[in-house]
Order: C-alpha cells, then sequence, then structure tokens
C-alpha cells in the first residue's frame, strides 16, 4: 500500500454516523438547530416579524396577522381530523424509545427521546396557542406570540441542560467503548 492508510468506507461511515450520540458533535448540532428554529418560528411567523409589528410597522403588523390566522386554521383542521391519531403515534413512539433508551439502554433511543419528546410538547404548546387566538378572535397576536416563544424557551432551557446532564453522564459512566 505505500505506506498509505486505508480507509474503508464502512468504518468512514460509522465515524460520521455513530450510535454513540451523545459523544457525537453532530447530536449537539442537531440540538441547537433544533431549538433555535422552535423558538424562533411562533405559528409559522418568524419571530422578527413579531418584533417589528409590536414595534409599530404596520406591514409587519398585517403580515402577521395573515400569516397566523392561516396558520392556526390550518393547524386547527388538522388537529380536528386527526388529532387523536397524532397523539397516539406521539405515546406510542415517545413510549418505544423511552422504554429500549432507558429499559435496555440503547443510547441511540434516548438520544433520539431526548429530541423528539420535547418536540412533541412543543407541537402540543402550538396547538393550544392556536387554540387561544381563535377563541379571542386573533386579539393581541403579538403578545400570545411573545409569551408562546417565552415558554418554548423555558422548555428549551430544561430540555437542553436536561440533555446535556444526561449525556455528560453516559459519556462518563460508558467510556468511550461503549
Amino acid at each position: 500500500m505505500n505506506g498509505r492508510i486505508r480507509v474503508d468506507f464502512l468504518d468512514l461511515v460509522t465515524e460520521v454516523i455513530d450510535l454513540r450520540s451523545f459523544s457525537n458533535l453532530w447530536y449537539w448540532i442537531v440540538l441547537a438547530i433544533m431549538w433555535s428554529t422552535l423558538s424562533h418560528w411562533t405559528l409559522g411567523v418568524p419571530y422578527h416579524i413579531v418584533n417589528r409589528a409590536r414595534r409599530g410597522d404596520a406591514r409587519a403588523a398585517r403580515d402577521m396577522q395573515a400569516l397566523v390566522e392561516i396558520n392556526s386554521e390550518r393547524l386547527l383542521a388538522v388537529t380536528a381530523v386527526s388529532g387523536p391519531v397524532m397523539l397516539g403515534f406521539a405515546a406510542f413512539l415517545s413510549t418505544g424509545l423511552a422504554i429500549t433508551g432507558w429499559a435496555y439502554r440503547v443510547e441511540f433511543c434516548q438520544a433520539i427521546f431526548l429530541l423528539i419528546f420535547p418536540a412533541f410538547l412543543v407541537g402540543a404548546l402550538l396547538v393550544a396557542t392556536a387554540r387561544r387566538l381563535q377563541a379571542s378572535g386573533y386579539q393581541d397576536v403579538s403578545g400570545v406570540l411573545r409569551s408562546h416563544r417565552i415558554k418554548v424557551q423555558m422548555l428549551g432551557v430544561l430540555f437542553i441542560f436536561l440533555t446535556a446532564f444526561w449525556g455528560m453522564y453516559t459519556n462518563v459512566t460508558v467510556g468511550p467503548l461503549g
């Protein structure tokens, strides 16, 4: 081989897609992007539009109002039709990942659970916010979206802390060879 190190394709793939999630940089990047996205988009409205509307920008207020009404009505229509099925699927997936992750000690399932379960909670909060806005006749949209964002950010802080704590604990106790 003339002194060259041969890199096997399978070794490369398993290095990039490591099932030891908590020691993998990609997992933490996905976690950061997920929470950033969940807190930036509130009912399909980028939060900078909400801020501009709160400061008195009439165009931003019209855009925010239109986006919120369209997205809320769409979300509530989907929830009315398939809400129980989505809730059942979310419960099944969360329970399956939690049991496989912690009862059978599969780190990959623990990591996926710590990504998906909080996203399901944010989804439920999103439906509650849409119902709240619809019930009020879409009054004080910017205040409701601000409140929603603060709740999502509090969930984010809690679950990022729990994920980081569990990830550090797992990395310390399991070790590099699993």
